[in-house]
């Protein structure tokens, strides 16, 4: 079924479904102008790693709000992000697809195209309002991958990652349209021009302020219809135009006083100025009377980065994991999640069903009562968060590509995941294997002792992709 073909299927049959689907299974009833499906909010970091937040471990950073959503709701130990860089995990998000079947598989000027079915066309099918607040990546101006052309009646942020970069840029996006801001940037660094990041001259406007602002309003403007915000915040990645001083914020807050080099305050106060604002989202919700009836996911686009001056062993980012941003190990794709709503998910559970990315597309259609594209790699999540882990269906194997540093590859098969690095030059070179129920920090690569799995998994890793014009493998 085409794109558009399935667009009027769901515009059709999309609220009706969603009194057979899962809605029926779930607490309430609707009401006039409302699905049974809840308000659904997603708020995903950039660059946090799994060591970061307080509910994860962190002993140093500051994240009460962030902790209180794992305190009232579900924190997963075994979630991945779509791939260890921005773009291609953000579509994974997006598409319900993985690494090796999704259009975009790493960063690159790669737009969706208008047969790309996303989780916001499914939505907004189904009567939902849609929004997206924060870092897109997915498309640039004017082409078919801009949020409006995929799915989103309100769009405001950064297009292109890398003027997502300065925190104080001199324009943003409101749809369509440039937003100019009160900032100065200079963009010739080091003697070359660096458009479209830079480096701010005039700090005025800071773009996350600016953010939850606009998150604030987009829920109070819907508060009497159902709506999807996607809320993909820029913190705490770093200015990489901005040298060793790359983590802008506008003060160092609680973290001022402390003998730390200033990125890592930077870092500190980044994440507890984000988790701030958290805490806003939720007040306006119980405000106005939606919290019950609206679920709030919070996660990371990948793990931890080195740029920018930060340190991601400063703050033992990765937790218990090996690797951060741009690895395959743990620590560059295993991610906090958390699930949030009152009632339905019960409160301080803790779920170690592996998921990833891809899953979050059938999980809001099974949500709203519609049915998924087919083809796509994810599963939704539905029976976990409801407690009902008996008939939750898993994956048989998680899958990973990285097209930057040689070129990786990574799966895993229930507690085993393997590895293969450099593909570049040898498409078939050997597996790292890793048991991680016994070592989650992926230190004892026990290929040696497990051929038989090893090769199982080399068996995946060459079935689990399908060919791509912008992303090739070796052969192709």
């Amino acid at each position: 079924m085409g794109k558009q073909t399935r667009r009027e299927f769901f515009r059709t049959m999309g609220i009706a479904a969603a009194s057979a689907g899962v809605s029926s299974l779930l607490p309430g009833s609707a009401t006039a102008g409302r699905s049974n499906g809840p308000n659904i909010i997603y708020v995903l970091a950039d660059d946090l790693g799994y060591g970061d937040l307080g509910c994860y471990g962190q002993k140093t950073i500051k994240t009460p709000n962030i902790d209180k959503l794992a305190e009232e709701g579900m924190k997963f130990t075994d979630h991945y992000a779509g791939s260890t860089v921005c773009a291609p995990s953000r579509c994974c998000l997006m598409t319900g697809l993985h690494t090796g079947h999704a259009l975009v598989r790493a960063n690159g000027n790669v737009p969706l195209r208008p047969s790309d079915v996303t989780v916001a066309e499914l939505l907004k099918d189904a009567g939902y309002s849609t929004g997206i607040i924060g870092k897109w990546g997915l498309g640039e101006a004017g082409s078919t991958g801009i949020p409006n052309r995929q799915g989103f009646d309100y769009w405001f942020g950064y297009l292109n990652q890398r003027h997502a970069h300065n925190y104080y840029p001199t324009y943003l996006w409101r749809n369509e349209e440039k937003v100019p801001l009160k900032n100065e940037v200079n963009h010739v660094i080091g003697g070359r021009d660096r458009t479209p990041g830079g480096v701010a001259t005039r700090r005025v406007e800071y773009s996350h302020d600016l953010f939850a602002e606009e998150a604030l309003g987009f829920v109070e403007q819907n508060k009497d219809r159902p709506f999807f915000l996607y809320l993909p915040f820029t913190i705490p990645h770093a200015n990489n135009e901005a040298g060793g001083k790359g983590m802008e914020v506008p003060s160092f807050g609680p973290y001022s006083d402390k003998e730390w080099p200033d990125p890592q305050k930077g870092h500190a106060a980044m994440i507890t100025r984000m988790d701030s604002d958290v805490g806003r989202l939720m007040a306006k919700l119980k405000k106005l009377g939606l919290d019950e009836n609206t679920l709030v996911m919070f996660s990371s686009d990948n793990g931890p980065h080195k740029e920018g001056g930060g340190d991601p062993a400063f703050f033992n980012a990765s937790g218990p994991l090996k690797g951060y941003k741009r690895a395959l190990y743990e620590g560059g794709i295993r991610v906090p999640m958390i699930a949030r709503w009152p009632d339905r998910i019960k409160a301080g559970s803790v779920s170690d069903h592996i998921s990833a990315f891809w899953d979050f597309l059938p999980t809001c259609c099974e949500l709203v009562g519609v049915e998924a594209p087919d083809g796509i790699d994810g599963i939704s999540m539905v029976p976990t968060l409801l407690g009902q882990s008996r008939r939750q269906k898993k994956h048989e194997v998680l899958y990973w590509e990285f097209h930057e540093q040689g070129k990786k590859l990574a799966v895993r098969m229930g507690n085993w995941k393997g590895i293969r690095l450099n593909v570049a030059k040898k498409p078939d070179g050997p597996i790292e294997l890793y048991n991680l129920k016994d070592d989650i920090g992926e230190k004892n690569n026990l290929a040696g002792r497990h051929p038989e799995i090893a090769a199982k998994i080399a068996g995946h890793m060459k079935t689990a992709r399908t060919p791509s014009e912008h992303w090739r493998m070796p052969g192709e």
